[in-house]
């Protein structure tokens, strides 16, 4: 079994109290990972509560502030305990935990110092398709833009080692802080692999999901992170 005692679970969490979602989350990764830590970014239901009963350590941030600041604040805390591997983790129920392990052992392994998730490597076959040509045009500009031979550009399953976690500085408070962390695991020249992942899509976490007008905000971000660096 793997030892996962000094390995963190990041998991920001924004109102998922609806249908039990944060705790059948939380429920299902403490099976594997002891350590978790929930980032409750000013939900105006109990997500944090329950989280906290399940067992999972908590933060709240008093303003909503975006995932890219939740998995900020979750990496910092991390670290704070002694992480030696830290695991983003989505809380809408979408990733698989057993991935999860899988990709801490790959970052072992390998020895690099991220594993990306793509959901394309095995060939997830239930992605919306909407969705998935924004995924494959986020891709093909990721790739000319970095030079980072990635097949998925915006999975949020990812393992980063200590060193990397330290390293990496996340800036983009909402959701282009997937590519902004793609971005400088390029500039940064840190070593990288890829895994595969099983997205497990619902209506839920499809109604929760980027939509198009998410894309050109996170466009926005970028080119302004770009301007004022």
């Amino acid at each position: 079994m793997t030892d996962l005692t000094r390995t963190w679970l990041v998991v920001p969490a924004f109102n998922e109290a609806q249908n039990e979602t944060i705790t059948l989350t939380v429920r299902s990764a403490h099976r594997i990972f002891p350590n978790i830590i929930v980032v409750d970014d000013c939900s105006s239901d109990n997500t944090g509560e329950l989280a906290l009963r399940e067992g999972a350590h908590v933060c709240r941030h008093p303003l909503n502030l975006g995932q890219g600041a939740a998995l900020a604040t979750g990496i910092r805390y991390a670290l704070g305990q002694g992480a030696e591997e830290i695991v983003t983790f989505d809380a809408d129920g979408q990733h698989s935990i057993a991935d999860a392990e899988a990709m801490v052992c790959m970052l072992r392994a390998k020895k690099v110092d991220v594993v990306i998730g793509s959901r394309f490597i095995r060939g997830t076959t239930n992605v919306p398709r909407g969705k998935r040509l924004l995924l494959m045009a986020a891709t093909a500009f990721t790739r000319l833009s970095t030079g980072l031979q990635i097949t998925d550009t915006h999975n949020g399953l990812r393992v980063l080692s200590r060193s990397a976690a330290m390293t990496i500085t996340i800036k983009q408070n909402r959701m282009a802080h997937a590519s902004e962390i793609l971005n400088q695991i390029s500039d940064l020249n840190l070593s990288y692999a890829e895994a595969p992942t099983d997205i497990s899509y619902t209506k839920y976490s499809i109604n929760k999901g980027q939509k198009l007008s998410g894309a050109i905000t996170i466009i926005q971000d970028l080119l302004l992170g770009r301007l004022y660096k």
